[in-house]
C-alpha cells in the first residue's frame, strides 16, 4: 500500500526552527504527502516554502488542549487563513466534553466553522479520544457528523494515548460516510499506518512520515 497521499507531514514541537519547517516541506514535495501541519507561527514560512506545488498547509488551533476562549480560537483561524493555510486542525475543548456540555461545544463549532467554509478551506476537529470514553466519542461523532465537518480527527499526540484502530473503528460506525477520519499520535511504523487505514482512516498525522512510506520500523522516533 503506497501511503504518500495519507499523510500530513507533521511537526508540531515548541522547539522547531524555521530550518526544521523548511526540510519538512521540502521533504513533502520530494514524497509528495498531502500535506505538511506546522505551528501558527510557521504558517506564512512554510507558504512560502511550499510555493505552488500541490502539497496542501494544515495547522492548528487551540493547540493541544483545546480549552481557549471560541474567540482566541477565531482570532487563531482568521490569521492562519490569512497567512495561507489550507486545512486547520482545530482542539475541541476538552474539558466541554468531560463534562458533558455539548451545548458549549456546538456553539464553539457554531462560530468558527462558518468562517472556515466560507473561505473553502478544510476543517478538521480534534476530539482527543485516548482520553474520552465510547459514549463520549460516540456523543463527538454525531455532534460534528450532523455539523459536517470535513474530518474528525483521533488525537492531538500530547495525550498518554494517541491513534488507535479501536478509535477509528468507533468513528467510522457512527460518522456520516461524508465526514472523514484523521488518524495522528504514535505512529511511527508502515504497520500500524496500514491498519488504520484499513479500519477507516483518510489522512495520517505523522512526523515519522519518510521511515513510514519506505516500510521501515522507526522504534523511538518521535511521533505527532
Amino acid at each position: 500500500m503506497k501511503l504518500n497521499a495519507y499523510i500530513d507531514h507533521t511537526l508540531l514541537k515548541p522547539t522547531a526552527l524555521v530550518s526544521d519547517i523548511e526540510k519538512l516541506c521540502k521533504e513533502a514535495i520530494e514524497y509528495q504527502f498531502a500535506a505538511v501541519c506546522v505551528p501558527p507561527n510557521f504558517v506564512k514560512k512554510a507558504k512560502s516554502f511550499l510555493g505552488d506545488n500541490p502539497v496542501k498547509l494544515a495547522t492548528v488551533i487551540g493547540f493541544p488542549f483545546g480549552y481557549s476562549a471560541v474567540e482566541a480560537k477565531l482570532a487563531e483561524v482568521v490569521l492562519a487563513i490569512v497567512d495561507g493555510a489550507d486545512e486547520l486542525d482545530i482542539v475541541a475543548n476538552i474539558s466541554a466534553i468531560k463534562n458533558g456540555d455539548w451545548q458549549y461545544l456546538a456553539n464553539e463549532l457554531n462560530h468558527i466553522m462558518p468562517i472556515i467554509k466560507s473561505k473553502g478551506k478544510t476543517i478538521k476537529v480534534i476530539i482527543e479520544s485516548g482520553v474520552l470514553t465510547e459514549d463520549e466519542i460516540i456523543k463527538c461523532c454525531e455532534l460534528y457528523g450532523v455539523a459536517g465537518i470535513d474530518y474528525l480527527k483521533t488525537s492531538t499526540g500530547y495525550a498518554d494515548k494517541g491513534a488507535s484502530v479501536e478509535a477509528v473503528n468507533l468513528f467510522k460506525k457512527h460518522l456520516p460516510n461524508n465526514v472523514h477520519i484523521k488518524a495522528s499520535g504514535g505512529i511511527r511504523d508502515y504497520t500500524f499506518a496500514k491498519q488504520l487505514i484499513e479500519a477507516g482512516a483518510t489522512r495520517l498525522g505523522c512526523s515519522a512520515s519518510i521511515a513510514i512510506v519506505n516500510g521501515a520500523n522507526t522504534v523511538g522516533a518521535t511521533g505527532y
